[in-house]
C-alpha cells in the first residue's frame, strides 16, 4: 500500500490542519493509500528545519509529504521512497537541503494562498501610515491631545490618491496589493524577476531588478513582497532607502532577510523615512531588546499577515488538486524551481 503523511498539526490553532482538510486529502486518495495524519506537533514558525519524532517516524517508506516545510530528519527517513513534497508554507529556504534536492522529490509551496489576506494587512499598514497613525497612536499612549502635530505640517499625511506605492515583488501577494492600492486611487508601480511577463491591471510600469533604486525613489510607499532567495538577501538596504523620498515609508510583508534592519533604523533615527510597518524579521521572534520595540516610528506585528479563517480552505483546495494531478500523472501546481529558490 502506497503511503502519505500529513504532518501539518501545528502548535499554533490557526496554523493546525483541521479534521475537515484530513478528510478530503484522504478522500482525494483513494483506495490503495495509507494516509497517516501526524497528531504531534508541527513547527509551523519556519520553513522546514524541525521534525517531531513522530513525524520522523511515520515518514519512513513514505511517498508523499504534507508539512511545513521539508525537514532534513524527514527526507532521510523518506529518501528512498520520498516523490512529492508539499509545504503549508510559501517560503522553502530550510527546505532546500542538498539531501532533499538530491533525492529526486518534486516540491511544491503554498505560494499564493495568503496572498490576499497578506494583501489585506499591507493596505490597512498603507492606510495606518499615510494617515498619521503612528503619531496619533504615540500621543494616545502618553494621553496627550496632539492636534498641534496634525495641523502644524509636523506630522506627513497624504490622500490616499497622492500616494505612490512600490512593490518590491509582483507574484501573488504583490499582485494583491497592487490591486487593492489601485482599488483606492493610489499610483502602483513594481519590479519583478521577470518584467516582460504581463504586467498585472494597473502598474503604471514593471521593472526588474535592476530598477529597484528607480522604484525607490518614485514611492512614498515601498512595500516588500518578494520570497527569500540567495538574490534577495538584503535587497532592500542603505542605498536603497537613501534613494526614498524624505518622509516615506517601508512596509516588510515577505521575509526580514530583505530588509538590511540596521540601516532602517538610521534612516528613521535621522527622520529621513517617516516610518514603517514590520510583520516580519530577520531573527524571530523580535528579542525583547531590540530598537524597534520602542521606535516612535516603527510599527510591528508578529508575522500574523497572512492569519485567517480562510487559510485551511484554500490550503486544502491547493493540496487536493495536486493530489488529483499527481495520481493522472499531470503536472503540479506551484512547483518549486530549485534553482532560484521558489
Amino acid at each position: 500500500m502506497r503511503r502519505a503523511v500529513i504532518d501539518l498539526s501545528s502548535s499554533r490553532p490557526a496554523w493546525r490542519v483541521t479534521a475537515t482538510a484530513v478528510a478530503e486529502i484522504r478522500r482525494a486518495f483513494g483506495r490503495g493509500w495509507e494516509v497517516v495524519n501526524v497528531e504531534a506537533a508541527a513547527v509551523s514558525d519556519s520553513d522546514g528545519a524541525v521534525a517531531s519524532h513522530d513525524a520522523v517516524r511515520c515518514a519512513q517508506g513514505t511517498e508523499v509529504y504534507f508539512g511545513w516545510g521539508v525537514p532534513g530528519a524527514v527526507v532521510a527517513a523518506a529518501a528512498d521512497t520520498l516523490r512529492w513534497a508539499h509545504t503549508a508554507a510559501a517560503g522553502v529556504g530550510a527546505s532546500l537541503t542538498p539531501e532533499l534536492l538530491g533525492c529526486g522529490a518534486v516540491v511544491t509551496n503554498s505560494r499564493g494562498v495568503c496572498a490576499e489576506t497578506v494583501a489585506d494587512w499591507a493596505l490597512a499598514a498603507i492606510a495606518f501610515c499615510v494617515r498619521g497613525f503612528h503619531w496619533a497612536a504615540a500621543a494616545q499612549r502618553e494621553r496627550r491631545w496632539a492636534k498641534d502635530v496634525f495641523t502644524d505640517g509636523t506630522v506627513p499625511l497624504r490622500e490616499f490618491s497622492e500616494t505612490r506605492v512600490g512593490i518590491v515583488g509582483l507574484g501573488g501577494i504583490g499582485s494583491a496589493i497592487a490591486r487593492r492600492c489601485r482599488a483606492v486611487g493610489m499610483e502602483v508601480r513594481g519590479i519583478r524577476r521577470h518584467p516582460s511577463r504581463r504586467r498585472p491591471r494597473g502598474v503604471a510600469w514593471v521593472g526588474g531588478p535592476g530598477d529597484l533604486i528607480r522604484l525607490a525613489r518614485q514611492s512614498d510607499v515601498l512595500v516588500l513582497a518578494a520570497p527569500h532567495t540567495a538574490e534577495t538577501g538584503r535587497l532592500v538596504g542603505e542605498e536603497v532607502l537613501a534613494a526614498l523620498p524624505p518622509a516615506s515609508f517601508v512596509l516588510n510583508a515577505s521575509r526580514g532577510a530583505l530588509l538590511d534592519e540596521a540601516a532602517l533604523l538610521m534612516h528613521l533615527e535621522t527622520g529621513h523615512l517617516a516610518g514603517c510597518v514590520l510583520d516580519v524579521f530577520a531573527s524571530e521572534p523580535l528579542v525583547a531588546d531590540h530598537p524597534l520595540w520602542n521606535h516612535p516610528r516603527a510599527f510591528i506585528t508578529p508575522h500574523v499577515g497572512g492569519v485567517s479563517e480562510r487559510f485551511w480552505g484554500r490550503e486544502t483546495a491547493l493540496i487536493v488538486e495536486n493530489i488529483r494531478r499527481y495520481l493522472a500523472g499531470r503536472r503540479l501546481k506551484n512547483l518549486v524551481d530549485f534553482t532560484v529558490g521558489y
